[in-house]
């Protein structure tokens, strides 16, 4: 494996890393807008509603490695680490490529991948498995709690999963009820970081300010394409993470979703 390789397996591990491709390329290609680059560091303490990212935020991507484990014993870690590095990259090249496929699709075509570069057999009944627990992802333990005390706003997912995958992920986990969107990219056909992307939660939420949405994600890529499109980001950085490095920086960095009750209270 090349040391660039490396070196991208352990960014995306803390949740970090954006590109496969210089960043030149990706800041100007998939963070382009027309709104201006200089971002508020302090919250917009007007915030009328909250949307969540899903995967990495709400869900724990790498709750699939127990079930990894199980099935590739010695490999559980490893295989959810490369599972969801590709998985991210895949997103980020159709986009760039102009050929969308939804993200059941990507996640399937990622997981084949991963399984390829380790060596692993993965056979149909391993691949089924590995899937549908994509579909039951474990909570962070703080979500319930935090979504219960932010619930005074509207609250929002606005995601790269497919309608299905979301759906399935929402019911599992028990959020049925507290969210009032549920929003995928699978209706622009395009993924994060596209402003198209964030235009839906303006769409959906029908609020006449970009910055009165507040955008949570723990993944510092989205955070900065949300502040990049003008609404008002809050980075759940749990891995004390390198804020990446896009001349962009998110309204506030947090450590736990339940952080987030505090400023939102002082709106």
């Amino acid at each position: 494996m090349s040391a660039d390789r490396r070196e991208f397996l352990q960014l995306i591990g803390t949740g970090t890393a954006i590109s496969v491709l210089p960043a030149s390329s990706w800041s100007q290609q998939l963070l382009a807008t027309p709104t201006s680059n200089q971002v508020s560091t302090e919250p917009n303490l007007q915030i009328k509603a909250l949307v969540f990212d899903a995967y990495g935020t709400l869900f724990d991507v790498y709750s699939v490695a127990a079930l990894g484990e199980q099935l590739f014993p010695g490999h559980g870690k490893e295989l959810s680490q490369v599972w969801r590095t590709n998985q991210l990259q895949y997103t980020w090249l159709r986009s760039l490529m102009g050929h969308y496929e939804d993200f059941e699709k990507v996640t399937a075509d990622a997981l084949v991948f991963a399984c390829k570069r380790l060596s692993l057999d993965l056979s149909a009944a391993k691949r089924a498995q590995l899937m549908d627990a994509y579909n039951k992802l474990d909570t962070f333990p703080e979500v319930k709690d935090a979504l219960k005390a932010l619930s005074r706003v509207p609250l929002a997912i606005l995601s790269n999963g497919s309608p299905k995958m979301l759906q399935a992920a929402v019911k599992s986990s028990g959020l049925e009820g507290v969210l009032s969107k549920v929003i995928s990219v699978d209706e622009v056909k395009i993924y994060k970081p596209s402003p198209k992307v964030y235009q839906l939660a303006v769409d959906h939420l029908k609020v006449k300010s970009r910055g009165e949405i507040g955008f949570v994600s723990s993944n510092g890529w989205d955070a900065i394409g949300a502040a990049s499109f003008g609404l008002t980001t809050f980075w759940i950085n749990r891995a004390d993470a390198p804020m990446e490095e896009l001349g962009l920086k998110p309204a506030k960095i947090l450590h736990k979703l339940t952080d987030l009750v505090d400023v939102v209270k002082r709106s």
